[in-house]
C-alpha cells in the first residue's frame, strides 16, 4: 500500500514538472508567433506584388531597375525585357532586375521634391 501511494505521489510530481516544461517554452513560441507576423508575412506579401506586377509588365511601361536605370520596355521575353533608354538605345535585362513601375504618381512626386544645389 505505501508503494502503490509513493508511485502515485512521483507520477503527480512528475505531471507538475511536465507541465512547468510546457510554460517554460511559451514565451518562445510568442516570439516566433511575433517574428512570423512582424517580418515573415510583410515580407511574403511584397513577394506576391513584385510578383504580380512583373506578370503585368508590357510594351510602353516605364521602369526602374535595380540598378537605378530608368526605360521604357519595348519588348517582353519569357524572362527579360528589352527596354529603351534613349533615342537608339536599348538594353536587354531580366525580368528580376526590373525594381518598380513608374507611375504618373511617382514621377509627379519626383518632380515635387526640392532640388539640392552644389555650393562651390
Amino acid at each position: 500500500m505505501l508503494s502503490i501511494m509513493l508511485q502515485v505521489a512521483n507520477g503527480a510530481a512528475e505531471g507538475a514538472t511536465a507541465g512547468r516544461g510546457i510554460m517554460s517554452f511559451l514565451p518562445f513560441i510568442l516570439i516566433i508567433v511575433v517574428l512570423w507576423f512582424l517580418m515573415i508575412m510583410p515580407q511574403r506579401k511584397r513577394q506576391k506584388e513584385t510578383k504580380k506586377m512583373l506578370e503585368e509588365l508590357s510594351p510602353k511601361d516605364k521602369v526602374v531597375t535595380i540598378g537605378g536605370i530608368i526605360g521604357t520596355i519595348v519588348k517582353v521575353k519569357a524572362d527579360s525585357i528589352v527596354l529603351k533608354l534613349g533615342k537608339e538605345t536599348e538594353m536587354e535585362v531580366r525580368k528580376n532586375a526590373i525594381a518598380s513601375k513608374v507611375t504618373k504618381e511617382t514621377e509627379t512626386k519626383e518632380e515635387e521634391k526640392p532640388k539640392v544645389e552644389a555650393k562651390k
